[in-house]
């Protein structure tokens, strides 16, 4: 089973900006971002309501940043809602510092080429911009205590700090036999055991926010889950199920051995609502300010045709998905292992993939 260092050293997103990298196959990470970006301007309008334009210098964090032109967006939008406040409140300009967080895997040199050219760059803009990056899980402490006033994080708090625990038997024999996430034919033990280390993790992810956040500080996070109560509800199994399916063709073909699909389970988690909810509140340590569901169909789905429409998105699953899926069965097999994926679509499914559903919540650090 991976275990906690693994995920940390296993998990990021494909690097470079080739075919199959993330900053090539990120356009609905970018097409979430861009719908939710009302809420992140009303965030920022709060915050200078709150006075925090009396600061020097807004710090901002961007939490599993990857390399996706989402953190140029974040970013450029910030500045300009910070140009226009100013402007209204007639004050001093404020500089803007933002911190780029991710784990040490991820591809830095890619993301800071793109900020050089499309946010630091521009010298035209009134807001100076300072950017720098933090290697390191956010599942602890990253900053100092209270040095942030804003924490953006897009689809990445629902990774997890490591494969759920308690998936082998007292006897060794591994309880998801055949899956590497819940699925229909997960025994209960297996839904409970991903709740409870998603709990665990998102509980650890606010308590190290709320030491970093100052008073009145906020959050705006967006993550993918379900609207279903039920965990193995096909909006958020559909990626995990079919790859599991494809790596148990490929055993079956002598491929991939047996007892490395058994002992694989995905460090991730799509919660509900109504579990992020609870989550926070048991927590303790913010207000809810905003919170919202809402299904999205991938970009893939304006193709008519269904080959076209599959391929890309199996390049859009790889491109999340092939670092951590490769450390375990091998880097050799994964151009196999994506046909297959895309074969299992197009002739099981017709080429029909479900609406995804997206979760944003706009946290307030509670004063005290």
């Amino acid at each position: 089973m991976m275990m906690m260092m693994e995920v940390k050293e296993a998990l990021f997103m494909n690097r470079g900006e080739g075919e199959n990298s993330y900053a090539q196959n990120s356009s609905f990470t970018q097409k979430v971002a861009s719908m939710t970006m009302p809420v992140l301007e009303n965030a920022v309008e709060t915050l200078f309501s709150k006075d925090f334009h009396l600061l020097q210098a807004l710090n901002v964090a961007d939490l599993g940043c990857a390399t996706s032109p989402n953190t140029f967006t974040v970013i450029s939008m910030i500045k300009r809602m910070m140009e226009k406040k100013c402007r209204e409140l007639n004050c001093q300009t404020l500089e803007l510092q933002v911190y780029l967080n991710d784990l040490p895997g991820n591809d830095f040199n890619t993301l800071f080429k793109g900020l050089l050219s499309k946010v630091v760059g521009n010298k035209c803009e009134e807001v100076s911009c300072y950017v720098m990056g933090v290697p390191g899980s956010f599942h602890g402490r990253l900053f100092p205590r209270n040095s942030l006033h804003l924490v953006h994080s897009c689809y990445s708090a629902h990774w997890l700090s490591q494969a759920p625990k308690g998936l082998t038997s007292r006897e060794g024999l591994a309880l998801n036999k055949g899956k590497i996430y819940i699925s229909k034919t997960s025994p209960l033990v297996v839904r409970e055991a991903y709740l409870s280390q998603f709990h665990e993790d998102f509980t650890m992810f606010l308590n190290a926010r709320s030491q970093e956040v100052v008073p009145n500080g906020c959050m705006v996070l967006i993550l993918p889950g379900r609207q279903s109560s039920n965990p193995s509800s096909m909006e958020s199994c559909f990626t995990w199920e079919l790859l599991a399916i494809a790596i148990a063709e490929l055993v079956s073909q002598g491929l991939i051995d047996e007892d490395k699909l058994d002992t694989f389970n995905v460090p991730s988690y799509f919660p509900s609502l109504e579990e992020v909810k609870d989550i926070v509140e048991r927590d303790g340590s913010f207000t809810i300010d905003h919170m919202e569901g809402f299904e999205l169909d991938t970009p893939q789905m304006q193709e008519n045709d269904k080959w076209v429409r599959v391929e890309k998105l199996a390049k859009a699953v790889r491109a999340f998905a092939e670092p951590i899926i490769s450390n375990q069965f091998g880097h050799e097999i994964m151009d196999k292992l994506y046909d297959k994926f895309t074969y299992i679509v197009v002739s099981d499914l017709e080429g029909k993939i479900p609406k995804t559903t997206n979760i944003v919540l706009v946290l307030s650090k509670i004063i005290g």
